[in-house]
């Protein structure tokens, strides 16, 4: 349902991977202002709202497509090295929030198997461990994080400025309806599998041995 104007107005993106046996599925899916704005199905990333025109969101597609491919493939050398014989099921929620005061507020959090995994500290664009101890696997996946561009100043850039431009573009609060936003809305989506990347790398390489 659309958000009630006492509510802030939200965009938010849910990014589900599971993998068995050295196969990725992927699902997911965004809303912006409680409306589904974008569906995840396997390898076939959708655009359910005319959020960007048919020629640029051809482009973003063809992007999104071509990096889950490339995870696929990623975990499928990995799982010979270091075959894992159970599902590992990762998810990333991310998104914004405007609030009628014109504030706003971003988070990304990621699960592993339904367990809090790691989270960004969008402020300082940093990422935090949040499973219980000092595991191993979730210190790899932190380290590998922090040293991309893309998981930190280009994911902090997205969820401060893209993904709360988004929302502003929608909101009567600021005067600025539009009908269409041209900010690239996927990025997101490729933004939470790159993230997705360095997990895998700390989830196969770690696993049942030394990272």
């Amino acid at each position: 349902c659309p958000a009630s104007l006492a509510a802030p107005l939200t965009f938010t993106m849910l990014q589900r991977t599971y993998v068995s046996k050295g196969s990725s599925v992927f699902s997911g899916n965004a809303s912006l202002d409680g409306r589904l704005s974008h569906l995840l199905e396997g390898l076939n990333v959708t655009q359910v709202l005319p959020l960007e025109p048919p020629d640029v969101w051809a482009k973003r597609q063809q992007d999104v497509t071509t990096y889950l491919l490339y995870f696929s493939q990623l975990v499928k050398l990995f799982s010979k090295e270091r075959p894992i014989n159970y599902t590992q099921s990762l998810c990333c929620h991310l998104g914004c929030r405007l609030f009628p005061n014109g504030t706003a507020q971003s988070f990304y959090e990621v699960t592993l198997n339904g367990t809090a995994f790691l989270s960004f500290h969008v402020p300082n664009a940093t990422w935090e461990r949040r499973w219980p101890g000092r595991d191993a696997v979730a210190a790899f996946a932190e380290r590998e994080l922090m040293k991309y561009p893309k998981t930190t100043q280009d994911l902090q850039h997205f969820l401060n400025t893209t993904c709360v431009g988004i929302l502003q573009a929608q909101s009567a609060w600021t005067g600025k309806q539009s009908s269409r936003s041209h900010a690239p809305l996927v990025l997101g989506l490729i933004l939470g599998t790159f993230a997705l990347l360095g997990m895998a790398v700390g989830i196969f390489l770690c696993t049942g041995g030394t990272c």
